[in-house]
């Protein structure tokens, strides 16, 4: 059990020694770095224009600071261990001064601009977001930069639902599946039998069947395990109490939902409207999460969830205020990682080849002796 509450403190491998072991001994990049670049901006172009076109959104601008009193910061969990970059700006010799923050995303803050933009049930919006996340450990596929895909649409309150959360998954999966042909089209060499290409379809489980099929193991172990069996897996119902006493993984009490009551296809009990994207990655030959995403908490469903996560006093903010009197949109919305995306396509074995921010010196050690060449 003490390994499955390790596990929930947060995303990284967290050992040097370790990172060494599991990076490719053998790796080779398909791509000079130029070509790298190019392809970058191949899949990056495709997934904008197309996800809009899927899901019926408008690309808008997102910010990369944000006002701390307004409590539009995502949180990223509920056990207070990532907090954000946090700084003062005097302004007017400290007559008009703001406490401001670094964004970690914009969960909360896409969900405002609905109403901002005023879209409508059915519209939404997508954002190339930049943020700062410096309590991860900075691994193959963490880092303390994050660009994601942000992006968010209206909904029915009758779309809160796992039917329509499902819909919304598989057109996102069809993107980048695009994605993974079109750029292919471009650059030959990424198909190859030695990096398989993801499968066609997504299987869809419960956080709480995969339990039940490993349940003595930590949920990162769990998640490696079911991909050996299903190379491409959406899991529902993440944050949420599991039968062994935890959740899948920790979720910040104030955007997914994940309390309310759902039904699994043979009508057992289940909560959660939210879940995970994650695949096999050929390269790495580890478990590789793409993307995050919800249908967002109601008035009833965020009282609920503060009150499990002994958050209420989160209710005092604009943002929570705005959610239970019904003043902003009911809304679905995740983020795609960028990184991650281009790291999974070009069958890369490092975030640093796609991605230039700030790494360690053992790191980009470690990646030379292994032929990963870690922009700078």
């Amino acid at each position: 059990m003490a390994n499955k509450l390790a596990d929930l403190k947060g995303p990284g491998i967290g050992d040097y020694n370790e990172l060494e072991r599991i990076l490719p001994q053998d790796y080779r990049s398909l791509l000079t770095p130029k070509q790298t670049q190019q392809a970058i901006f191949e899949v990056k172009n495709y997934i904008e224009e197309k996800l809009c076109k899927e899901l019926n959104l408008m690309m808008v601008t997102v910010p990369l600071i944000v006002d701390a009193e307004s409590g539009v910061n995502d949180m990223l969990d509920r056990d207070g261990s990532r907090t954000p970059v946090h700084f003062h700006i005097p302004n007017d010799r400290d007559l008009h001064p703001i406490d401001a923050q670094v964004v970690q995303a914009a969960t909360k803050w896409k969900r405002l601009a609905l109403k901002q933009f005023e879209m409508k049930p059915g519209e939404g919006l997508c954002t190339d977001m930049r943020a700062v996340r410096k309590d991860y450990f900075l691994d193959h596929d963490h880092s303390a930069y994050v660009d994601q895909w942000d992006w968010e649409r209206a909904i029915t309150p009758k779309e809160r639902n796992l039917q329509f959360l499902t819909h919304i998954v598989r057109a996102i999966w069809n993107v980048l599946k695009g994605a993974e042909k079109h750029v292919q089209s471009t650059f030959p060499q990424l198909q190859t039998d030695q990096y398989p290409n993801l499968p066609h379809n997504l299987t869809f489980l419960h956080a709480e069947d995969i339990l039940a099929r490993y349940p003595d193991l930590p949920r990162k172990a769990r998640e490696t395990a079911i991909l050996q069996d299903y190379p491409a897996v959406f899991i529902y119902g993440i944050g949420w109490k599991l039968d062994d006493g935890y959740p899948h993984e920790m979720r910040a009490s104030d955007y997914d939902d994940w309390v309310t009551e759902t039904r699994s296809e043979d009508g057992r009990p289940m909560h959660g409207l939210n879940g995970d994207i994650l695949v096999w990655n050929p390269v790495t030959k580890r478990r590789h999460e793409l993307s995050s995403m919800g249908i967002r908490v109601n008035a009833e469903s965020l009282r609920k969830q503060l009150k499990l996560s002994g958050q209420l006093d989160f209710l005092k903010f604009p943002y929570h205020q705005a959610i239970l009197k019904d003043e902003i949109p009911f809304s679905i919305g995740g983020g795609i990682g960028q990184s991650r995306t281009y790291m999974l396509l070009l069958k890369k074995a490092h975030l640093g080849e796609v991605s230039v921010t700030v790494w360690p010196r053992v790191l980009k050690s470690i990646c030379r002796k292994k032929h990963i060449d870690v922009l700078e």
